[in-house]
């Protein structure tokens, strides 16, 4: 839309300015970070988002202690999203997931609420989890003779709820307006009118939908699919390729669906062993990172002189994600500290070298722990991380400098100033130290203007990292 400014400043002299020549690219995120995994609570299969690791407690709940085995049974999610707030992320989209073969929607915490032997309504515990077996219900009277009121008391750990009625449904709606742990339910009509006079817990066995299948955790990829995320991670699972606990090939075929949708994304993956030769490499691409060794972390669940626990490879990819979303597109990870406590396995130089053959992203001890190398599984162009992520960080601003101009005239002067939109974003990138240099063209035919068509061409030259300082002596 242009906007004439009628008024003679100068005799036969109008202003017409022209809207395609404000456009410039907004905002693009780099650093937002998806996690998908189990926990004792929340709602499953929905894509929440956390800015902390105190909403992820309050969300999801705390992890349990770290098993001696059987470590596929570990909640996950909470565990992960640890190490990728330690590693410095701030914005993180996380799902709950659960083995539906293990784990029935339906199977929540529930209490009845009763007028006599009648059961005048049902509380129901608002996420299924073994969390509800924590949540306490008691009923009090004002008076132990006549009561009038009254209090209806939920509790869970410093959390506490208290509900005031002096009828059922009164009770049933407070409930049903206020709380954040139960949800009431079945309401009596011929009882509704009366007042509680006790509570009691219907017996049943809570789960957390664990061990997760790589297929419950391509569900909640599918959740994250159309959210604006960077970087991805599938808690507690390996690079491996079993129906159990690997999820390399899921997580690949995640990776190349939303590429093709025009939303780019890094998976970061813990390898299946510490052992170099024993390495799954789930594919050649420059779009998945695949970690080693595991890490020796604090476990908040474990009581006693040592609150250590050695967890796999996976968690190390979480907080490598961490780490890659706080650090700048065109910085590469090579020789960046890693805030872990310790390593499961110390490398040596001849282990390091065969992970290097295999592109797996080691960490070593060097003047504390350190990222080897910055690489990806690719063996080509976008081996190094940083050129990925400047590729994709480039394509974003395309389509970002882009969108505003559909429905806009397709002729010369509207492609010349989204050139000139688009050219100020990659000159930014330039300045920035992205780009060593570009070339950028739009064009249109006379056939794909009437098609509605705008060609937009360019050629990137990304900045390499410096991997690796070569230094010759010579002495006399």
């Amino acid at each position: 839309m242009s906007e004439t400014i009628g008024e003679m400043v100068l005799p036969g002299t109008y202003i017409d300015v022209r809207a395609e020549g404000l456009i410039g690219v907004g905002g693009i995120s780099t650093g937002n970070v998806g996690v998908v995994g189990t926990a004792k609570r929340g709602p499953v299969g929905e894509v929440v988002l956390l800015g902390s690791y105190s909403e992820a407690l309050d969300t999801f709940g705390a992890y349990d202690a770290w098993p001696s085995s059987n470590t596929e049974n570990a909640l996950s999610l909470t565990r992960a999203l640890e190490q990728v707030f330690n590693g410095g992320a701030s914005t993180v989209y996380a799902v709950r997931v659960a083995n539906g073969a293990g784990y029935v929607a339906s199977n929540t915490g529930k209490w009845n609420v009763k007028v006599g032997t009648t059961n005048t309504f049902v509380l129901a515990a608002k996420t299924a989890g073994t969390w509800a077996n924590d949540v306490t219900v008691t009923l009090t009277p004002d008076s132990l003779v006549s009561p009038t009121q009254v209090t209806l008391t939920l509790k869970l750990g410093q959390q506490k709820e208290e509900y005031v009625g002096n009828t059922a449904e009164v009770l049933f709606n407070a409930v049903n307006a206020g709380s954040a742990l139960v949800n009431a339910t079945t309401l009596d009509n011929p009882t509704k009118g009366s007042l509680p006079d006790s509570v009691a817990k219907v017996a049943g066995t809570l789960t957390d939908g664990v061990p997760y299948t790589s297929a419950d955790a391509k569900g909640g990829l599918d959740a994250l699919a159309n959210q604006p995320v960077n970087i991805v991670v599938v808690a507690g699972k390996d690079s491996g390729s079993s129906t159990n606990f690997g999820v390399g090939a899921a997580l690949l075929q995640h990776l190349d669906a939303t590429e093709t949708d025009g939303r780019e994304r890094i998976g970061v993956v813990g390898a299946d062993s510490d052992t170099p030769a024993s390495i799954t490499v789930p594919g050649t691409t420059g779009r998945l990172i695949l970690v080693a060794p595991g890490m020796v972390a604090d476990d908040a669940a474990k009581t006693g002189a040592n609150t250590n626990a050695n967890l796999p490879a996976a968690y190390t990819a979480a907080l490598v994600a961490g780490r890659l979303a706080s650090t700048p597109v065109q910085v590469s990870l090579t020789n960046k500290e890693v805030p872990a406590v310790s390593v499961t396995k110390e490398y040596t130089r001849a282990e390091l070298k065969a992970l290097l053959g295999k592109n797996v992203f080691a960490i070593k001890r060097d003047l504390g722990l350190r990222a080897l190398k910055g690489i990806t599984t690719d063996n080509g162009a976008f081996k190094q991380i940083s050129v990925r992520r400047i590729v994709d960080y480039a394509k974003a601003g395309v389509r970002v400098g882009s969108n505003p101009y559909i429905g806009r005239l397709n002729n010369a002067r509207v492609r010349a100033a989204l050139k000139a939109t688009l050219d100020g974003f990659l000159s930014g990138m330039v300045l920035d130290e992205m780009l060593t240099g570009y070339t950028l063209d739009v064009t249109a035919t006379r056939q794909q203007e009437i098609n509605g068509i705008a060609l937009v061409t360019m050629t990137l030259q990304p900045t390499f990292s410096i991997d690796f300082v070569k230094v010759i002596m010579n002495l006399e």
